[in-house]
């Protein structure tokens, strides 16, 4: 079957198209037809060989997809025909891809293969940041660094979805109209963005920062907290790990909370299963319609990570690999 392949550690570039033996399903996982996969920023660290997970070289990477159930175990609730999104973790950068039933979701009816491609990375990941870690409520506020990206996009969306104002931060001004189409309330430049928010809230703050760049945005974001205020730490796309000064947390009882979505529901996988049910009930209603950025081929997934790599992406980058 066809794939994109890393064989060497030197970066997106290095990414080839390759033929691939097909994968075997096991009794107990589903087969999958892949159409589109998502693009998400762990393929630029894996590319590198900087991501927590070293696979043996050469693989397929690809951590999300969307596709077509071609068979299933009796027991998993799935059948030939169903259309799903799933998490295989790696290899969904192919043709095919062999995931555990727990892993896969059913798709809501009228949901877009090419849309549906950019769920499981990016809006479990913020379902988890926003619900679990960060407790967001009704009525609060929060800003999102790398606004236009495929985490600020969904992140704006689903804190819309459960009432919270948005303030999103671009890194340039045509951004601003993906994070606007995306539903922010407000968009402000990263320059001086924590005057910005000073002007907006009246000098109180956010209540919550959502933070997938770090760098040295990181100490202003703390900063541009209100009283009780929560940063939430999901990735450092600027490149940087940013240090905190415990101090600053002391003034105003703010605190710094790690998003580890992956590192939480490995050991749960069980809990995936109670995030789809929060989320596609808005999935299906629309409240959460993945907003998609640039679409590749599959022979071009160099090229689409590359465009992570290099902070352009505005929305979700996928790949076509069985385009509808």
């Amino acid at each position: 079957m066809r794939a994109a392949q890393i064989t060497r550690l030197d970066g997106p570039a290095a990414i080839a198209h390759a033929d691939v033996p097909a994968p075997q399903a096991g009794r107990r996982q589903v087969l999958i037809d892949v159409h589109f996969a998502g693009v998400s920023y762990p393929e630029v660290l894996l590319s590198r060989g900087e991501y927590q997970l070293k696979p043996a070289l050469p693989f397929v990477p690809g951590s999300e997809v969307s596709g077509v159930v071609v068979t299933a175990p009796a027991e998993s609730g799935f059948e030939a025909g169903d259309r799903v999104v799933a998490f295989p973790g790696l290899g969904g950068f192919a043709e095919q891809v062999a995931v555990d039933p727990a892993m896969v979701f059913a798709l809501p009816a009228g949901v877009p293969l090419d849309a549906a491609a950019a769920l499981p990375m990016n809006y479990f990941t913020v379902h988890f940041a926003l619900h679990r870690r960060g407790h967001l409520k009704a009525g609060e506020s929060v800003l999102v660094q790398g606004a236009a990206g495929g985490i600020g996009t969904a992140a704006i969306q689903l804190a819309k979805a459960l009432g919270a104002r948005v303030i999103a931060v671009v890194s340039q001004p045509a951004k601003a109209a993906t994070v606007r189409a995306a539903g922010a309330d407000e968009v402000i430049a990263a320059d001086g963005f924590r005057a910005a928010v000073a002007d907006l809230t009246g000098g109180r703050g956010v209540d919550v920062v959502v933070d997938p760049v770090g760098g040295d945005r990181f100490t202003d974001s703390l900063r541009s907290l209100a009283p009780e205020g929560r940063l939430l730490v999901i990735g450092f796309t600027a490149g940087e790990i940013p240090t905190v000064k415990v101090n600053r947390l002391l003034l105003n009882n703010i605190s710094v909370v790690g998003v580890g979505w992956g590192a939480f529901w490995l050991a749960r996988p069980e809990y995936l299963a109670q995030q789809w049910s929060d989320l596609a009930p808005m999935v299906a209603d629309g409240r959460l319609a993945p907003l998609l950025g640039s679409t590749y081929p599959l022979t071009r997934a160099a090229a689409a990570v590359t465009e992570l790599a290099d902070r352009r992406a505005q929305g979700k980058v996928v790949l076509a690999v069985r385009p509808t």
